[in-house]
């Protein structure tokens, strides 16, 4: 079984990827974020770097996803593929950050790689309002996200709310996280493990 987390950055794709892998014995695929070579400097000159990052992520989700299929486990997944090409591609050739000419090279190797993938079994969705994002973002402190801007932040979330309404590829659990402290209070916690048994009960 492949289960996957999206949502924006901060939305606590990580988090709840720990908490899910724990409670049910699943296999935690995380983001290569730390690793990334690219990052640093791209949140330092966007439009420079932004084909070299997306490129990266884009090969490592790839891997990932084929690791996944290949291993046999039952896999919770820290963010998908589709939300590289979808979201943060789109979003940077919106911003004029990533040229026509690059973003177009890239979804050619984005169709080419996703016809050779399946899509998770369950994507979980965390809804998150922009306070939430930016509360979430402060917290946890890391040195390259000082510099994201509500801007773009907000950008991503239109990104994020049309990409799931058209979203086809499988089962989808949209949780608004606005109003649920899943880290601290228990009963939160235990209202998304009920959510999540409801729908993989039902993929079966």
């Amino acid at each position: 079984m492949h289960i996957a987390i999206a949502g924006n950055i901060g939305a606590g794709k990580t988090t709840l990827t720990n908490l899910l892998a724990k409670q049910y014995n699943w296999t935690a695929q995380f983001e290569d974020v730390e690793m990334n070579p690219y990052l640093d400097d791209f949140y330092n000159d966007m439009e420079k770097w932004a084909f070299n990052l997306q490129i990266y992520f884009l090969g490592s989700r790839f891997n990932q996803v084929k690791e996944i299929r290949e291993s046999g486990k039952d896999i919770i997944q820290d963010r998908t593929i589709y939300e590289d090409a979808h979201i943060f591609a789109s979003n940077l050739n919106d911003m004029g950050l990533l040229s026509t000419r690059d973003y177009n090279n890239y979804l050619r190797v984005f169709n080419l790689m996703t016809s050779f993938v399946e899509a998770p079994d369950l994507l979980i969705y965390l809804k998150a309002s922009i306070p939430t994002l930016v509360s979430q973002i402060q917290k946890r402190g890391r040195d390259y996200e000082n510099s994201i801007s509500i801007d773009y932040l907000n950008r991503l979330n239109e990104k994020y709310d049309k990409w799931i309404s058209n979203y086809k590829e499988g089962k989808v659990l949209v949780i608004d996280v606005d109003n649920l402290d899943f880290v601290e209070n228990k009963e939160d916690l235990g209202f998304i493990f009920n959510k999540i048994e409801g729908e993989i009960n039902g993929l079966f």
